[in-house]
């Protein structure tokens, strides 16, 4: 769903308990219950239908996607249940043990372990985990508590959404697919680590709303995000499938929800637009840092973001519109 109709769908539930850190009612990455002074649950959900034919690698897609939530809030993964729905008709159930074997090799990796989870059939195979982590409740990495001066470090390239798209379509090259899954695969469990030993105000993940999206949701009435346009990471063949309108349905949705909330300088094209829209499959952490520190972090996480990771902007005082990108 996109993130008009996802926002209208869910503004009538209100979770009401003393001990909700955060709920819903801020798009955060994940919730968190609080369970005594020092320790807090971290819980969040996510399935993708398949974005590559190999059933091991979408099984460790998957778990990514589903796993980069915990890490977004700055905590730690304990427990996984995976949630599937099979194509038995069509596929064999070794199909199926790859799937839940990448999985598990995912949540296995950032020291989680794998409960058990629950399988139905369906005509359109999806496969994702529902994920509970723990966090000191006053460690928590929101989205929207960015401090103004901070400046913003994206860990991943975008385009994944314009990609996957194209793999589908068999208009990549095998060295490009290879490039693509290498990212999606990768968790984004080492750069939450180290993060938490320095000054960061604010993270989220970029995922099916795209950067832009995922920006809006963590500004305030007091603040914007300004973009360097020239200083975002997009995946090569990104414009050029672009411009072929090698595009899925949810980056659409996702520019004109976004049309009269993003201030664009007037060099910035159609087509970029469309770029920065695009959903992403297991993107990147956006993570707000103190200046000072930034330089820093980049070097200590480059051999985990493959050095793609790079300033894109930064926290400015509240201007027209809550996202500027120049």
């Amino acid at each position: 769903m996109g993130p008009g109709d996802l926002k209208q769908t869910i503004c009538q539930l209100k979770p009401d308990n003393e001990n909700i850190l955060v709920g819903f009612e801020n798009n955060e990455d994940a919730s968190v219950f609080k369970i005594n002074d020092n320790e807090a649950l971290v819980q969040t959900l996510d399935f993708i239908t398949p974005v590559v034919d190999d059933p091991y690698i979408y099984g460790k897609i998957a778990a990514a996607n589903s796993l980069s939530d915990i890490f977004a809030m700055g905590a730690d993964v304990k427990t996984a249940m995976n949630i599937v729905g099979f194509d038995a008709k069509n596929f064999g159930y070794e199909v199926l043990n790859e799937i839940l074997r990448g999985g598990n090799d995912k949540i296995k990796e950032c020291g989680g372990v794998l409960m058990g989870g629950h399988t139905i059939e369906t005509p359109e195979m999806y496969y994702g985990l529902s994920v509970t982590g723990m966090i000191h409740p006053s460690n928590i990495l929101k989205n929207n508590s960015g401090k103004i001066g901070d400046v913003l470090i994206l860990t991943k390239p975008i385009g994944l959404g314009v990609l996957t798209t194209a793999i589908k379509r068999d208009l990549l090259d095998p060295s490009m697919i290879k490039e693509v899954i290498k990212v999606m695969e990768c968790l984004n469990y080492e750069t939450s680590k180290i993060l938490k030993e320095y000054r960061v105000s604010a993270c989220t993940d970029i995922t099916g709303f795209s950067l832009l999206g995922h920006s809006l949701e963590s500004t305030r009435d007091d603040i914007s995000y300004k973009l360097y346009n020239d200083s975002i990471p997009v995946f090569d063949k990104v414009r050029e499938l672009t411009e072929q309108d090698v595009v899925p349905g949810g980056s659409k949705k996702n520019k004109k929800y976004l049309e009269d909330k993003v201030s664009y300088a007037s060099s910035i094209s159609e087509i970029r637009k469309q770029i920065l829209c695009d959903a992403q499959t297991s993107g990147g952490l956006l993570v707000a840092i103190d200046k000072n520190d930034a330089k820093e972090y980049l070097k200590r996480i480059e051999n985990f973001t493959f050095g793609y990771a790079k300033i894109i902007g930064e926290i400015v005082p509240r201007v027209d519109k809550p996202i500027v990108v120049v």
